[in-house]
């Protein structure tokens, strides 16, 4: 079974920088697209941004110029990069497979204060 471990949240005032990681098990993210999700307190899980396998990127427009995802398959991991943040990107963190989702990981908790 696939096994997905966030890493990298933490406490950062706003404007400050994040970079979160993602490792996945066995090759699973180098041959799948894979994304960055969030869910806030009472919120809906939503996407952030995804990555295909040839590199490109989509973003969701609330972090678009802030956010960059990227990965390395040496490593299969998979990273998201978070700039300028708000308070309103506080939220667990979780990456998966893009729509055709696997088991979620525990996440990884991002709290930015204003």
């Amino acid at each position: 079974q696939v096994q997905l471990v966030e890493s990298g949240g933490g406490l950062v005032q706003a404007g400050g920088s994040l970079r979160l990681s993602c490792a996945a098990s066995g090759s699973f993210s180098r041959f799948n697209v894979m994304a960055w999700y969030r869910q806030a307190p009472g919120k809906q899980r939503e996407f952030v941004a995804r990555i295909d396998t040839a590199g490109i990127t989509n973003y969701a427009d609330s972090v678009k110029g802030r956010f960059t995802i990227s990965r390395d398959d040496a490593r299969n991991t998979v990273y998201l990069q978070m700039n300028s943040l708000k308070p309103e990107d506080t939220a667990g963190y979780y990456c998966n497979r893009f729509i055709k989702n696997v088991p979620w990981g525990q996440g990884t908790q991002v709290t930015v204060s204003s």
